[in-house]
């Protein structure tokens, strides 16, 4: 069973995007937030379910799409590793840089 691992790039990811929807709703950021933690807790028994990020093209980058949002992580071993969230309308390579992440390679 693999381990689902947040990293400090993903969660500053989330922070932001809580504090950016807060602006307007606190209820509606926090639901937007539980369930993006939610979403790839299915990647503990399928971690090859997301689709490969086209960006990149590498089997180990893949990603989640939860509403418009790009849940980006990396499989390392049999870990997963949550390395960025990204709403769907930012550019893409701007944000995610991989050898930003803080992913063993």
């Amino acid at each position: 069973m693999a381990k689902v691992i947040w990293t400090t790039p993903a969660l500053n990811d989330l922070r932001e995007i809580i504090e950016f929807i807060a602006q307007d709703s606190s209820v509606y950021a926090e639901r937007v937030g539980m369930r993006i933690v939610s979403a790839p807790r299915f990647l503990e028994t399928f971690p090859h379910s997301g689709r490969i990020v086209p960006e990149f093209s590498d089997e180990s980058i893949r990603e989640l799409i939860y509403g418009s949002y790009r849940i980006v992580y990396k499989i390392y071993k049999s870990d997963c590793f949550i390395t960025a969230i990204i709403h769907a309308s930012r550019d893409f390579i701007k944000h995610v840089q991989p050898g930003e992440w803080d992913v063993p390679s």
